[in-house]
């Protein structure tokens, strides 16, 4: 159920990057539909099938990309894999810093989109050895303005993620970034000095694709020094803060989808981890093993799910 929510605002899941393996077997695809009040829309469709792939629906016509699902229904997860947002690779980090980017900044889906394009231009040429140049002052151009909208969403993010990590965790996180290339230089001086590696391997070694995210406790890495439930409540904490940055740029806040938020938290975690969520004062979702679970009060509505079927309690 979470995920074709999630599904719904971001046009994929939260769990596999392969939106087929969605699709129940034996069926040739999925449909998803959701109706609101007092949003930005009133009907929202997604489908997914092998041969055409995604396609969006909003207020009965056709989307012209994703980005407008995040814009019509901001949606954000708390799962139990949230700690791969500390513990896995930059891509996880990159996803969850260009959500708030996307609401906090205009124009960025647009830069992002020219320079992911003229990227495969350059990788294709470097694969084919043709000279990569022609296509490095426009990518140059591009990942430096990216990287500046990335560093100012987190400037900008700054106060409230001071303000939930400390209710959270307690532990004074360093929250920095690393651009994509060395802070001695210019990309297109990257990208120019690095061509000799960049033909060997096929690839773009340098540019906004490789922006990452760094977390630091100590001077150490943060997921060097972090038990398994703390990289939960640190994940929880860049989810939070990021939902409370979006919402107030974008004047709603995201709906919070909570997967047994419970799960490997003591029970004093817990409690600062509910407080944080009840203090947002947003739409929540929540899944539960027991239909008594009452932390975050009394439901509007509740479900009961068994055998892949939802019946309304």
């Amino acid at each position: 159920m979470l995920e074709a929510v999630f599904l719904l605002g971001r046009g994929r899941s939260f769990r596999t990057r392969h939106t087929e393996r969605l699709i129940t077997h034996g069926r040739d695809r999925l449909v998803i539909f959701g109706r609101s009040d007092g949003q930005s829309f009133q009907a929202l469709g997604v489908g997914y099938d092998r041969v055409n792939g995604l396609q969006v629906r909003i207020n009965g016509r056709d989307a012209k990309s994703i980005a407008e699902l995040s814009e019509a229904f901001p949606v954000q997860v708390l799962d139990p894999g949230i700690h791969r947002l500390v513990e896995e690779g930059p891509a996880y980090r990159r996803r969850w810093l260009d959500w708030g980017v996307f609401h906090v900044e205009q124009g960025f889906v647009g830069q992002w989109t020219d320079y992911s394009r003229i990227l495969r231009q350059r990788n294709a040429a470097l694969k084919a050895g043709q000279d990569p140049s022609p296509w490095e002052p426009d990518l140059a151009l591009l990942g430096e303005s990216l990287a500046e909208a990335r560093s100012r969403t987190l400037q900008a993010l700054e106060p409230c993620w001071k303000a939930t990590l400390t209710a959270l965790l307690g532990e004074p996180i360093v929250l920095a970034f690393y651009r994509g290339w060395s802070q001695e230089e210019t990309l297109l001086e990257s990208l120019s000095q690095h061509r000799a590696r960049d033909r060997e391997r096929g690839s773009t070694g340098s540019g906004a694709h490789r922006f990452d995210v760094v977390l630091k406790l100590g001077g150490r890495a943060a997921r060097e020094v972090l038990s398994r439930g703390q990289q939960k409540l640190l994940g929880a904490a860049m989810a939070l803060s990021m939902a409370r940055l979006a919402g107030s740029a974008g004047r709603r806040v995201p709906v919070l989808l909570l997967d047994d938020p419970a799960a490997e938290l003591d029970r004093a975690h817990t409690d600062a981890l509910v407080s944080e969520i009840r203090s947002m004062k947003g739409q929540l979702i929540v899944t539960a093993l027991h239909s008594e679970e009452a932390r975050f009060g009394a439901p509007d509505r509740a479900f009961h799910v068994e055998h892949g079927r939802i019946t309304t309690l």
